[in-house]
C-alpha cells in the first residue's frame, strides 16, 4: 500500500511492519503474551527505522504504555551505559532516593553507579553482576509502569556494556511484561560488540528486514509531497536518483518544494544535483552557506554528540552567546538541529539534537582531520570544567594525537578508575592503553601498566599477562607494588589455565628477595598454585619445607595465615589425621572467621585460599563450617556486584557441601545454577568442571546415571582434565559415572587411572580421591584379591584420616566383598559409625544395606526415612523392594 500513515511521510509502505508493531503492542496490554517480546528492525541507512520506532512511540503511548525510548550515537560508541542510561536513568531519578533503594532492594547498589543514580562504592563490581542488577532493574520497573515499552534505535552503535545488557535481557523476558523495540544496521560492527548484537538479533521474537520503497510507493509520496500533477517521469527519475531510500527520498522532494521546482518530465533531469546537494558533500555544501559561525555551532555539537546546549556549544566554538543562540536557530529552521521530541524523554532546558543520525555523521565526517581532533581536545576540557567529570571528558581524550602530555595521561587513569568503578573495564582498558600512547612519564609508565594488567584481570587474562609482565620488566615499581603485580600476574596465568607458569613466576620472583614479609608472601602463594596444580608430581621436600614454615607460623598476618591454609590442605589431600588438619586451619582464622585481606571478594589472595579452607572442612566433617563457608561466598560476591565465574564457583562448592551432607535435592538446584552462571563466562573452565562433575556425582547419589550421563556428554566430561585440581577428584567421578551405567571395562580403566594420578600426586585422601572404594567393588568377582587389596587400602587411609565418614565407608567397601557373616558384622558396624557422620546419604546406604542383610523392618524402614530424606531415591526404592520381600509395607 502507498497511502501515507501519520505523523510521517518515511512510513510509505511500511503497512506490514506497522501492523507487526500494533500486534506486539496489543499483546503486551491485553496480557496475552505469556512472556515479554523482543523486535528487531534492520535495514540499511535512511530505510526509516526510526521513522518505525516514531510510530511505536505513538502507538504505545494511545493504548496507555510506558514508553522509553534511547538512541545510540556513532561518537558515543566508547561511552560504557551510555543508552541504558538514556533508557532507565529518568524514571528513577523521579523516585524519591530511599523509594529507588527500597524498590530495587539489592540491587540498588550494583546497578545504581551504572545507571549514574549514585556514586560508585569502594570496590569494582564485576560487570556480569552489573548486567544482572540492569536486568533485575527492567524486571522490577516493568511491574511497577505496565505496560512498558523500551525503544532503542541504532544499536549497532551501541556502547558495549549496553549491548551486553541487551544481549542478556532478550533471553530472560520469560517473565517480565515488558516489549523491547531494537533498530540496527547489518554490517556495521564488528568484535565483541558484533557478537552481542548478533545475540540479540538471534534471540529476537522477530527480526524485520526493511526494503526500499518501490517505484508505486516513491510516486505516491512524491504526488503527496510536492503536489498531485507531478507526472510518471518525474516520480520515476525521483526512484532512480534515490534508489526508493525512504530519507533521501523526503530530503529530497523537500528539495524540490523549497526550489519550487516543477514536478514534471522537463524538470527531472535537476534531481540528481539536487539529491547529492540534500545529502553527503551537498549536505556540507548546504550548511556552508549558512555561514562559517553556524557551520563552528554544528561542528561543535556533532563533536559534543550528546548535551548538547546552546552554552556548552558557544565554549567549544569560542560564540558570543547571543551569537550562538541565532546559529542555533538557523541550524534548525534548516532541518538540521532540533529540540528532542519530548516523548521520547523530558530534555535538559535549551537542549538540542541531530534531525537524524544521518545529517549527525556527515556533519562529524566534515570537520577537517586536525580541527577534529583538536576540537575532541577542547571538548575534554569544556566537559570537565561543566563538572561532569574525568569519565564523561575520556571519550574526547581517546581521540587526541598523543603529545607527552602528564595531565592526559593522569585524566585518563582517572577515567579508568571511574569507569572501573562502575563496572566497565573495557572501557577503563581503552583509557589506559591510549595513556600509554601519550606516553607516561617513565616514573609512572609501569604504574599504569599495572593498572592495566589490574583492569583486565577478569575480562581477559592473557592481556593481562602481557600488561603485568611489561610492568615487572620497567623499574619504578616499589617492593610492595612489585609483589603484589607478581601475585595478579600469577592470578592471571592460573586464570588462563597456565598453572605451571604461575608456579614459575612467583619462585623466581620470591627467589630475588631476602628473608621477609614479601619473601613469605611469595612463597606462600607459590605453594597455594602447587597445592592445586593438578600435573605437579609428588615432593615429600615440598610437603617437608611447607611443613616446617608453617611450623613457625602462628596467624599474625596473611602471609602466615596462607601458609597455615596451604599447609593443612596439603596435610587434608595426602590423607593425614583430620583434627591435626582442623587445628592448622582454625590458627588461620581471627576469632573463627576469614581474616580481612583472606576474604572471598579480597583481590591481594584471590578466592582460592577461603576455597581451600572451606574444602578442608567439607572432607574433615566439617560440613558445618564448609557450608558456611560457601553460602558466605554467594552472599559475598552478590554484595559486591561479582556474578561471573566467581558465584558460579561458590555455587559450586556451595553444591559440593550439601552433597557432601547429603541435602542431594538441594546440591541439584544450587550446582545447575552454577552451570548456568558458568556457560555465560566460557567452556570447560575449571568452574564448569567444579560443576559438572559434582552435579554428575549428586545424579548417581540420587540413583539417575543416565542423567547424569547427558551431562557428562554436554560438557565432555572426560580427558584432557584440567590444570587445576578438583574436589571430588574428576577421574574417580567419571569412572564411578560409567559403572553406573553398565560399561564397566571402561569404569575400571578410569578409576585405574585415578589411582595413579592419585599416587603420582602424593593423594591418599579417599574421600577426595574415592577411586579405590569403587574399584575394589567392580573388582570384586574378576579379582577378589586385588578388590580385597584395595579395601585394606582404604581402610588404612581411614584409620590415619580418622573421620567417621571416612571409616564408616571403608567399613561399606569392606562389608560388600566379605562373606555374609562377615559382612553383617561389617555393615552393621558402618552404619553404626556413619551415625555419627554428617554425612546423611552415606548413613541412609549404609543403614539399607545393613537391613538387607539383617532383615530387618525395623532398619529398613529407618533406612528409608533417611533416603528420602536426602532425596536419594534409588536409595529409598532399594529399601522399599527389600520391605516388600520381607512382607512389609512402605
Amino acid at each position: 500500500m502507498t497511502e501515507e500513515r501519520p505523523g510521517s511521510a518515511l512510513l510509505w509502505e511500511r503497512d506490514e511492519e506497522v501492523a507487526a508493531i500494533e500486534r506486539a503492542v496489543d499483546s503486551l496490554c491485553t496480557g496475552h503474551a505469556p512472556a515479554g517480546r523482543f523486535l528487531v528492525l534492520r535495514g540499511e541507512a535512511g530505510l526509516g527505522k526510526t521513522a518505525l520506532l516514531g510510530e511505536a512511540h505513538r502507538i504505545a503511548e494511545l493504548r496507555g504504555c510506558t514508553v522509553w525510548s534511547a538512541r545510540a550515537g556513532e561518537t558515543l560508541r566508547s561511552v560504557p551505559y551510555n543508552v541504558v542510561r538514556q533508557l532507565l536513568q529518568p524514571a528513577l531519578l523521579a523516585l524519591l532516593p530511599e523509594e529507588a533503594r527500597e524498590y530495587l532492594g539489592d540491587w540498588f547498589d550494583i546497578a545504581g553507579p551504572a545507571l549514574g543514580i549514585i556514586e560508585p562504592g569502594g570496590r569494582n563490581p564485576d560487570p556480569g553482576s552489573v548486567c544482572d542488577g540492569l536486568v533485575r532493574v527492567v524486571r522490577r520497573l516493568a511491574r511497577r509502569e505496565y505496560p512498558l515499552v523500551l525503544l532503542v534505535d541504532d544499536a549497532h552503535w551501541a556502547d558495549l556494556e549496553t549491548l551486553r545488557w541487551l544481549a542478556e535481557l532478550c533471553v530472560r523476558l520469560e517473565d517480565t511484561s515488558v516489549l523491547v523495540l531494537v533498530t540496527s544496521r547489518p554490517g556495521e560492527i564488528s568484535g565483541e560488540r558484533a557478537e552481542y548484537l548478533q545475540r540479540v538479533v538471534d534471540a529476537a521474537g522477530a527480526v524485520t528486514s526493511l526494503r526500499t520503497l518501490t517505484p508505486d510507493a516513491t510516486a505516491g509520496l512524491t504526488r503527496d509531497t510536492v503536489g498531485r500533477h507531478a507526472d510518471d517521469p518525474f516520480c520515476r527519475e525521483v526512484w532512480a536518483v534515490t534508489g526508493g531510500n525512504p530519507y533521501e527520498t523526503v530530503e529530497l522532494l523537500a528539495k524540490v518544494r523549497d526550489a519550487e521546482m516543477e514536478p514534471v518530465e522537463s524538470s527531472a533531469h535537476e534531481l540528481r544535483d539536487l539529491n547529492r546537494a540534500a545529502r553527503g558533500g551537498g549536505l556540507v555544501s548546504r550548511l556552508d552557506k549558512l555561514g562559517i559561525e553556524a557551520t563552528r555551532f554544528a561542528w561543535a555539537a556533532a563533536i559534543l554528540g550528546a548535551g548538547i546546549t546552546v552554552d556548552l556549544v558557544a565554549e567549544l566554538a569560542t560564540l558570543r552567546p547571543a551569537v550562538a543562540v541565532r546559529c542555533a536557530g538557523i541550524l534548525c529552521e534548516a532541518r538540521i538541529l532540533t529540540a528532542p521530541d519530548p516523548l521520547g524523554r523530558q530534555p535538559a532546558a535549551g537542549e538540542l539534537e541531530f534531525t537524524h543520525p544521518l545529517i549527525e555523521s556527515a556533519v562529524y565526517n566534515s570537520i577537517p582531520d586536525s580541527l577534529r581532533t583538536a576540537m575532541h581536545g577542547i571538548a575534554a576540557r569544556v566537559v570537565t570544567d561543566s563538572g561532569r567529570g574525568a569519565a564523561a571528558a575520556s571519550r574526547h581524550l581517546l581521540q587526541v594525537h598523543p603529545d607527552d602530555d602528564e595531565e592526559v595521561v593522569e585524566q585518563l587513569r582517572e577515567a579508568a578508575r571511574a569507569h572501573l568503578a562502575v563496572g566497565a573495564p573495557a572501557a577503563a582498558r581503552a583509557c589506559l592503553e591510549r595513556a600509554l600512547r601519550e606516553p607516561p612519564r617513565p616514573e609512572a609508565h609501569p604504574r599504569v601498566l599495572y593498572e592495566l594488567g589490574c583492569a583486565t584481570l577478569l575480562t581477559a587474562p592473557a592481556v593481562t599477562i602481557g600488561h603485568l609482565r611489561d610492568a615487572l620488566a620497567l623499574p619504578g615499581l616499589d617492593v610492595c607494588d612489585r609483589v603484589d603485580a607478581v601475585v595478579r600476574l600469577s592470578q592471571a596465568l592460573l586464570h588462563n589455565d597456565q598453572v605451571g607458569e604461575a608456579i614459575r613466576t612467583v619462585r623466581a620472583e620470591a627467589a630475588r628477595h631476602e628473608h621477609g614479609p614479601a619473601r613469605l608472601r611469595l612463597k606462600a602463594c607459590q605453594f597455594l598454585w602447587e597445592g592445586i596444580h593438578a600435573a605437579e608430581a609428588d615432593s615429600p621436600d615440598r610437603s617437608r619445607h611447607l611443613t616446617e614454615l608453617a611450623s613457625a607460623c602462628t596467624g599474625r598476618d596473611n602471609a602466615e595465615r596462607a601458609l597455615l591454609i596451604v599447609h593443612g590442605f596439603d596435610v587434608m589431600m595426602r590423607g593425614g589425621d583430620a583434627d591435626e588438619v582442623v587445628a592448622i586451619c582454625d590458627r588461620a582464622l581471627v576469632n573463627g572467621r576469614l581474616a580481612p585481606g583472606v576474604g572471598w571478594t579480597d583481590s591481594g589472595w584471590g578466592f582460592e585460599l577461603p576455597l581451600m579452607i572451606a574444602a578442608i572442612y567439607a572432607y574433615t566433617d566439617r560440613l558445618d563450617r564448609a557450608e558456611a563457608l560457601f553460602a558466605e561466598a554467594v552472599r559475598e560476591y552478590e554484595t559486591a556486584g561479582w556474578s561471573g565465574g566467581h558465584v558460579s564457583l561458590s555455587y559450586g562448592y556451595l553444591g559440593l557441601a550439601l552433597r557432601r551432607r547429603g541435602r542431594l535435592r538441594e546440591a541439584e538446584t544450587t550446582l545447575r545454577e552454577s552451570l548456568r552462571l558458568a556457560d555465560r563466562v566460557g567452556r570447560r573452565l575449571p568452574l564448569h568442571w567444579t560443576a559438572f562433575c559434582n552435579l554428575v556425582d549428586t545424579l548417581i547419589a540420587r540413583g539417575r546415571p543416565e542423567e547424569a550421563m547427558e551431562v557428562a556428554e554436554r560438557y565432555e566430561f572426560g580427558a584432557p582434565y584440567p590444570s587445576t585440581i578438583l574436589l571430588p577428584d574428576a577421574r574417580s567421578i567419571r569412572g564411578r559415572l560409567l559403572l553406573a551405567v553398565g560399561r564397566t571395562e571402561e569404569g575400571i580403566e578410569e578409576l585405574e587411572a585415578a589411582g595413579r594420578t592419585a599416587a603420582e600426586r602424593g593423594h591418599r585422601n579417599h574421600l577426595v580421591a574415592p577411586w579405590a572404594a569403587d574399584l575394589a567393588r567392580a573388582l570384586a568377582d574378576r579379582d577378589p584379591a586385588r578388590a580385597a587389596e584395595l579395601a585394606a587400602t582404604v581402610r588404612a587411609g581411614a584409620e590415619r584420616s580418622g573421620t567417621w565418614t571416612a571409616i564408616g565407608e571403608a567399613l561399606r567397601c569392606e562389608a560388600a566383598l566379605a562373606p555374609r557373616h562377615r559382612a553383617l558384622e561389617l555393615a552393621g558396624r558402618a552404619a553404626k559409625t556413619l551415625e555419627d557422620s554428617p554425612c546423611q546419604y552415606e548413613h541412609a546406604a549404609a543403614r539399607v544395606e545393613y537391613g538387607e542383610l539383617a532383615e530387618s523392618v525395623a532398619e529398613l524402614r529407618r533406612g528409608l526415612d533417611l533416603a528420602e530424606a536426602c532425596g536419594a531415591d534409588a536409595v529409598a526404592d532399594r529399601a522399599r523392594r527389600a520391605l516388600r520381600r520381607l512382607g512389609a509395607s512402605d
